[in-house]
């Protein structure tokens, strides 16, 4: 008789690199003799995949590992283990604080999460696995996907050689490494034969791709070879740097009937003098040009960025600059972050901080202001067809919800649609034609034409 088999379970936090990681470390405990639960509360071992961004972020890591610890005080689970940005961030301040988990373990541990465990059954006194990241998986690597059955992440490169003032990232994830072209377009062909549709690409630097390899690898190169992958039907590009947009990849993003014509390029500000203390290397005038250049070269774009407001140094007229900008440019999706001060970056130790208040009235303005930019380019889409990925049914409302090509997972609206109490409603990631019939601040409402 063998002994039964460790149940465990993952809680995900933070972005859609996370989750990657999150479902490689799933992918190779079930492939180790672990099984697969949903509810922490049923697991013998429950891991939590932190992220340590931003205050908010590492706020809700650190709530949620109490959460789960009340589950090992009560005899629920056995074993906590934290992984992820905090753990990589601050292993031996959160092993001090937090004498309940059993283990820490770094972003460059996750290929090692079997073994670790294996080793913390002979060896409880060593709570910490942390070092520096080089780790990349590939298509070989066991995956448990815990998105939707037709979309998924598909994550071309680790780490990010940028340096940010405002950014911890290249010290949680370690310098910018890629994948090979034949890696990621194997991975795409295995997600497309198990029915993905939608293939999302993720980078921390998603243009600087391959070119650390010096081997001629890039971006171009390698939407050229996925756009060949017959069943896969779209290709989004996610987490675009201003660098390396040239026109051979615009055009090839712009004549792919496969490649969705969305860039999500994070501009942050538009002030030069705030860019240049930011170290992002672009000018005011450059942002510019690259909003002109892009909208000129695919003119079906949907863009997205994301801005920082309450920067250090950010005084009101740089605010009201910036006012302007989102006023001027309208994107088609907008995210604002207020700063975060992160100890161990260059922003920490700038003069000119800003309040609060001040950081949460700026953010709600710029908020304000995108709702209606982003409600009248709603409006201008009634009356217009567009094809529909179907996600599922929403709860609040009942009606099937869907995306368009213009509409990321996650983090965009949906398309509310008809056709739920049909005999033969779409199921999920079936793509249909709808009708725009109505329009809100960020989602959509119509109806599905039926052939």
């Amino acid at each position: 008789m063998s002994s039964r088999k460790q149940k465990f379970s993952i809680v995900s936090l933070g972005c859609a690199r996370n989750l990657v990681d999150s479902e490689v470390m799933a992918g190779l405990l079930q492939q180790n003799h672990y099984d697969m639960v949903h509810e922490p509360e049923d697991a013998d071992v429950v891991l939590v995949n932190t992220c340590g961004f931003i205050d908010a972020a590492k706020a809700e890591s650190i709530d949620t590992i109490i959460e789960i610890s009340r589950l090992k005080e009560e005899g629920k689970i056995k074993k906590l283990v934290v992984a992820g940005c905090l753990a990589q961030r601050y292993p031996q301040e959160l092993a001090k604080e937090l004498p309940e988990v059993d283990l820490f373990i770094g972003t460059g541990e996750v290929p090692k999460i079997v073994e670790i465990l294996q080793r913390q059954e002979a060896d409880a006194n060593r709570r910490q696995y942390v070092g520096i990241p080089q780790y990349l998986y590939d298509h070989a690597t066991p995956r448990v996907r815990a998105t939707r059955s037709y979309t998924a992440f598909l994550k071309v490169s680790e780490g990010c050689d940028h340096k940010c003032a405002f950014c911890i990232i290249p010290q949680l994830r370690g310098p910018h490494r890629s994948r090979s072209i034949d890696s990621v377009v194997n991975e795409t062909a295995l997600l497309a034969q198990g029915g993905v549709k939608e293939i999302n690409l993720i980078a921390q630097d998603l243009t600087a791709y391959g070119r650390d390899r010096k081997d001629g690898t890039t971006l171009l190169g390698l939407l050229k070879k996925m756009i060949e992958v017959p069943e896969v039907v779209w290709i989004r590009l996610l987490y675009a740097y201003p660098n390396f947009l040239d026109e051979p990849l615009l055009k090839v993003i712009r004549e792919s009937d496969k490649i969705c014509k969305y860039i999500d390029i994070p501009f942050q500000h538009i002030s030069h003098r705030l860019l240049q203390r930011m170290r992002r290397g672009k000018s005011g005038s450059a942002v510019r040009e690259t909003v002109e250049k892009l909208r000129d070269a695919i003119p079906a774009l949907t863009l997205r960025t994301s801005l920082i407001v309450g920067f250090p140094g950010e005084t009101d007229e740089e605010f009201e600059t910036l006012l302007d900008f989102v006023e001027e440019t309208q994107f088609d999706r907008l995210g604002v972050f207020k700063y975060s001060e992160e100890e161990g970056t260059a922003a920490a130790d700038m003069d000119g901080k800003v309040s609060e208040e001040e950081k949460e009235r700026r953010w709600q303005e710029v908020m304000d202001l995108q709702a209606t930019i982003s409600q009248k380019k709603n409006q201008a889409l009634i009356g217009t067809i567009d094809r529909v990925m179907i996600e599922n049914i929403d709860s609040d409302s009942g009606k099937l919800a869907g995306r368009t090509q213009a509409h990321a997972p996650e983090v965009d609206g949906v398309v509310f649609t008809d056709g739920s109490e049909a005999s033969s409603p779409p199921k999920p990631g079936d793509i249909v034609d709808v009708k725009i019939t109505d329009a809100l601040e960020y989602d959509l409402m119509g109806e599905i034409l039926h052939a």
